[in-house]
């Protein structure tokens, strides 16, 4: 066989096979379940349960016979979604909460960053004192925070009776900017804390090695602190976007203080105002679609920042 026909007969040969190497089996499964099923079953009944439930409910109407009949629930397809989309007071509070996070959550990320950083920086001294000090307003809550803040907006209660007198800080042009400022106040410290903690995760070493190129402390903060915490940074952009559609607690105790708030001021109250009517599968399509908002905004501010972040 000459040594053309011996390179053909090789080439044209079958490779051989490669063994499957036999999947290892994981072991204690039975360990694994014990330790999953408590989440497992909790999950299921205080989180999938009650999401499944309020969509059901949301398609759901009541029907009477006659005037005075008694009433039953009936399926009715998308009754209340329409109902949902033909009301003018839910979408003009769904504007306002996003007025609100535009200004508010820039504001607030951009002081708990700034807090990290002088945590952070080795000029500070003292860091357990301002570690707790910038946490501290955290550990009140939201409640309690508005009810002290709505006493100090009032010009007949406040200690600070010439400048609650000058400035109507509960009027109607200026109460969503004093709401802002109580939540503010409260979750600064609460994001401070997982940047800061994002903070602590880099290692040392990049520190030297910047510093022997000259790089002083605000280059650092500048070129490398910031970008390497952008993570934790969008983590809690996103939790603030959740949390500014869901705002309830701090106007609803505002109402006590000032009339400007209405019981359709936020989505939240209108969905809590409409059960109480009480009307609670058109509660539940508000739900649904506030949800449903709050997860397209969620995922399109993700997927903004992941663009900018391959570009």
């Amino acid at each position: 066989m000459t040594a053309t026909e011996l390179l053909v007969t090789r080439s044209s040969a079958k490779p051989p096979r490669a063994k499957r190497i036999p999947r290892a089996k994981t072991p204690h499964k039975g360990a694994i379940a014990v330790f999953l099923g408590p989440f497992g079953i909790l999950f299921l009944l205080f989180y999938l349960l009650p999401i499944g439930y309020a969509i059901w409910q949301s398609l759901l109407v009541v029907q009477r016979d006659g005037l005075y009949g008694e009433p039953t629930e009936v399926f009715g397809g998308l009754t209340q979604y329409i109902q949902v989309f033909q009301n003018a007071p839910f979408w003009e509070s769904v504007g306002r909460v996003l007025l609100f996070g535009v200004v508010q959550v820039p504001v607030m990320l951009g002081l708990a960053l700034l807090f990290a950083l002088l945590l952070d920086s080795p000029a500070l001294k003292g860091k357990r004192f301002f570690r707790l000090a910038f946490f501290a307003p955290y550990a009140v809550p939201g409640v309690i925070a508005a009810i002290m803040w709505g006493f100090l907006y009032s010009p007949n209660l406040s200690p600070f009776t010439d400048l609650t007198r000058s400035v109507d800080f509960l009027s109607p042009e200026m109460i969503l900017w004093s709401i802002a400022n109580v939540v503010t106040w409260v979750f600064v410290g609460y994001n401070m804390l997982i940047i800061y903690s994002a903070l602590l995760a880099i290692p040392a070493e990049v520190y030297e090695a910047a510093r022997l190129d000259g790089a002083g402390q605000i280059r650092i903060a500048w070129s490398i602190k910031i970008p390497m915490v952008a993570p934790a940074i969008i983590l809690t952009a996103v939790f603030s976007i959740i949390g500014t559609l869901q705002l309830l607690a701090e106007p609803q105790v505002f109402r006590s203080f000032s009339t400007a708030v209405s019981s359709s001021f936020t989505p939240n109250m209108t969905i809590y105002a409409t059960s109480a009517v009480p009307n609670p599968y058109l509660a539940a399509a508000f739900s649904v679609v506030l949800a449903l908002a709050t997860c397209v905004l969620s995922f399109a501010f993700l997927k903004l920042t992941q663009r900018k972040a391959e570009q």
